[in-house]
């Protein structure tokens, strides 16, 4: 028994010996073999749908192959104040995959420094010196030959365009990603030969705490958007950079290049342009070898598409100055096509829940200043707000709910512009704030409804707005896209192009010079018309005064409660607000351009003494009671709002309960012109031109005709003396704001406490005079105030005056 045992165990050893050598190892499952039951995306990268983990699977052939990654959001929350907007575009990187063992890595490149040398080792210490930024790690999950395969599902799902910080700094709560209610959403995910897109519901879980997100989401704690990534085939080399030059009215694109000689600027600077190429350089019109072609949104209704395809295509006339023949085309979007492919330039219809900006952005090649894709994002609220305008200027409903055929004219008219405007942005093109100088020469400007009063003294639209493409944008299309003839110096043609704009007397200023409430610019403005500033500010208030004279019930359709005429009275009211933005720049304001070096220019020009008289006189009037005022008749046409009409935003502001508040909003119109009037940068240089020319108004000087005006002028009735005092008090805040600060210069503080004792010895002066209750109470007021400013005026705060209904976006960015 014993010996069987032993044998048995022999056998049993031996037989575990034997197995050990004939085990051989598993090879991996291929790529082939794991994706074969998934659904396939052949194209730029290849990829693969797992239907039951809702995965992702990528495939990467390519290390160190250099592609463009653009993220961006197709839907979005709707809120113009928050600004994740529907088809927004959040930029665009240049990236590579490199493989390290069992990970890939996505490497964002630094192309802000480099070396354009022939020299290798000179371009990699300029790489090895600047950080380089890692996007995002995969793991190797399956291979193929060279090929692997990697889950990328979580770096599609994450929050790319950062929702949760932008509601974060927007007020509007705090917000994570919920894994559990996201997903890759499939239909709008596809593969093309040269571009791969893909896309993600997001949804973030979260606590609201501002009003926005509440308005625009069904269940606040749950906002869910859509997120798009796309991985893009780089252009070719074929395309050649153009020099910017800051006169061109271009958008830049700059590096720092460290091959640079010494005696070169270490920084370049390039326009940013789509590209195009003539079929026959020689010729001189050609075909395109490829039309720049613009797609607009199907969701646009009629006749608004018509329109924004009609003022889009205006550019075709700038296109053909330059020589191309047909290079510029607007179409409809194919219905099988994405806005969100980068291959289709779009003119996108955004809804959101207010009124707000439209713009024009672009994925361009940060190698080279190329854009490969333009996308127009037009408010379709915008249309909304011209069609108010027409309301308040044309008494269009005299015939009762029907409206006159003039508004929606205007509104469409105004709406070819703005599709102009914004297409103009995605070809490369700044704005141009001086064009409106220069017989409204460009679209790149901000068009303010010209309205005139005709022979017969009647409201006369025929001019509204602009047709058609302007002679600066034609000028400008020639800089960046008209062809170089052969045998032609670039650096010489192109100057050659900008010194035909001189010669022409065409103005350039744009964004940095015009936008500040301080500016000095007297041509340089937002939303106005005209060469002369303070002579069309006198028009405006002339079309103004003849509008509101006629304003009544005509104005709204019938059956329209009553309290929606002050809808249509704001911006009536506030219809010079931006004229008066333009004149004040008059005053301590200076001419100058961006020459350079070797061109003829005159330097820069102080605003002539006689100008600046001028504008302050048309300043000084918009403080009259008699412009400020809302008529007795209208104050009692208006009554308070009713149920479900609440008040918002855009109406007057208002301190009497539900009543309309005339005196607050003619507080808040005069504030406007002087907080303008009383800016800091404004009151340093009106002492400073004067300190270099006394023939220049000084500060005082200026302060002394507003307080003429002002504190030195007796109203008649009590409606616009309780408006005077008013303004008034606002004067005198404005001047102790001015001498209780520590960021303007000490000439101005010195000049404006002058002024307060100035004004406190005219009341002492006259106090006793006083008979009238209400005038003696602001009197006596004032010299409390000023008493308690000089006991401690480094506690002065200026007092909120009403604030004025949102302009935007007439006054907001585009």
């Amino acid at each position: 028994m014993r010996r069987q045992y032993l044998l048995l165990l022999a056998l049993i050893v031996m037989a575990c010996g034997s197995s050990k050598e004939v085990v051989t190892t598993v090879p991996p499952e291929t790529i082939t073999a794991f994706t074969k039951e998934m659904k396939a995306f052949q194209g730029f990268f290849p990829f693969y749908w797992d239907e039951k983990t809702g995965k992702i699977w990528l495939e990467i052939d390519r290390f160190d192959y250099e592609f463009l990654y653009v993220h961006s959001l197709r839907a979005g929350v709707g809120s113009n104040d928050i600004g994740l907007d529907r088809g927004q575009i959040a930029g665009e990187r240049i990236v590579r995959f490199m493989r390290s063992g069992p990970k890939v890595l996505l490497i964002q490149p630094n192309y802000r420094f480099r070396a354009n040398s022939l020299n290798p080792d000179e371009k990699q210490s300029v790489e090895e010196a600047f950080a380089k930024s890692v996007l995002a790690g995969f793991k190797v999950e399956r291979e193929e030959g060279n090929r692997v395969l990697v889950d990328a599902t979580d770096f599609f799902l994450q929050d790319a365009r950062g929702v949760v910080e932008t509601l974060r700094q927007t007020g509007q709560g705090d917000y994570q990603p919920d894994p559990a209610r996201s997903v890759i959403y499939l239909p709008n995910t596809r593969n093309f030969p040269e571009n791969s897109e893909f896309e993600a519901l997001l949804t973030f879980q979260g606590t609201p705490r501002g009003g926005y997100i509440r308005d625009v989401t069904p269940t606040p704690q749950a906002v869910t958007v859509q997120q798009h990534h796309s991985f893009v085939k780089l252009p070719d080399k074929a395309y050649e950079s153009r020099p910017y030059d800051p006169r061109s009215g271009y958008f830049p694109v700059s590096w720092f290049d460290y091959a640079t000689p010494i005696d070169e600027p270490l920084e370049k600077r390039f326009i940013t342009r789509h590209r195009l190429k003539k079929k026959d350089p020689a010729a001189s019109v050609s075909e395109p070898e490829e039309p720049i072609i613009y797609y607009v949104d199907r969701g646009t209704p009629e006749p608004i598409r018509s329109a924004l395809i009609e003022g889009a295509l205006w550019w075709n006339q700038a296109f053909e100055a330059a020589g191309y023949l047909n290079a510029f085309q607007v179409e409809v979007l194919p219905a099988d096509a994405d806005p969100m492919d980068i291959r289709y330039n779009v003119i996108q219809w955004v809804h959101r829940s207010t009124r707000g900006w439209s713009y024009g952005n672009t994925v361009t090649d940060p190698r080279t200043g190329e854009i490969i894709k333009g996308h127009v994002t037009l408010g379709s609220l915008r249309v909304r707000q011209d069609f108010l305008i027409a309301e308040g200027l044309l008494q269009p409903y005299e015939t009762g709910a029907e409206p006159s055929l003039g508004m929606k004219q205007m509104a469409l008219a105004r709406l070819r512009q703005l599709s102009a405007h914004e297409v103009g942005h995605t070809l490369g093109l700044a704005h141009n704030f001086a064009a409106s100088t220069n017989r409204r020469a460009s679209v790149m400007d901000y068009p303010h409804p010209l309205v005139r009063i005709n022979e017969l003294g009647n409201l006369d639209f025929s001019e509204v707005y602009a047709t058609g493409i302007g002679t600066w944008d034609k000028r400008a299309i020639l800089y960046g896209y008209q062809d170089i003839p052969a045998g032609d110096e670039e650096a010489e043609f192109l100057e050659y192009t900008l010194q035909g704009n001189q010669t022409l007397g065409l103005r350039y200023i744009t964004d940095q010079d015009s936008r500040s409430s301080g500016s000095a610019h007297p041509y340089a403005h937002l939303w106005d018309n005209g060469i002369h500033a303070s002579a069309e500010l006198d028009r405006v208030l002339q079309v103004r005064k003849l509008a509101m004279s006629k304003f009544g019930e005509a104005n709204i359709p019938d059956g329209t409660p009553m309290a929606m005429l002050e809808d249509v009275l704001v911006p009536l009211y506030f219809s010079h607000r931006y004229q008066v933005e333009a004149t004040v720049s008059l005053i301590g304001g200076m001419d100058y351009s961006y020459p350079v070096r070797s061109e003829k220019n005159q330097g820069n020009q102080l605003v002539s003494p006689a100008d600046q008289l001028a504008a302050l006189k048309a300043l000084i009037y918009t403080l009259d009671p008699a412009v400020l005022a809302i008529p007795e008749n209208l104050l009692l046409l208006i009554p308070p709002r009713p149920p479900g009409y609440e008040r918002g935003r855009e109406h007057f502001r208002i301190r009497t309960g539900y009543t309309l508040d005339p005196i607050g909003v003619a507080s808040g119109a005069a504030n406007h012109t002087l907080s303008l009037l009383f800016h800091p940068e404004r009151a340093a240089r009106l002492v400073e031109f004067h300190a270099r020319d006394s023939k220049y108004p000084g500060l005082g000087a200026v302060i002394d005709q507003i307080i003429l005006a002002t504190w030195k002028t007796t109203q008649g009735n009590s409606y616009a003396a309780e408006i005077n005092r008013e303004v008034e008090t606002l004067v005198l805040h404005h001047l102790m704001n001015l001498a209780a600060s520590t960021e303007v210069t000490p000439q101005v503080r010195a000049v404006a406490l002058l002024k307060i004792d100035q004004i406190e010895d005219w009341i002492s002066q006259n106090l006793a005079l006083l008979k009238e209750e209400n005038q003696l109470a602001h009197y006596n007021m004032s010299l409390l105030e000023i008493e308690q400013f000089r006991r401690a005026p480094e506690k002065f705060q200026m007092p909120q005056a009403p604030e004025l209904p949102d302009g935007a976006p007439i006054g907001c960015e585009e």
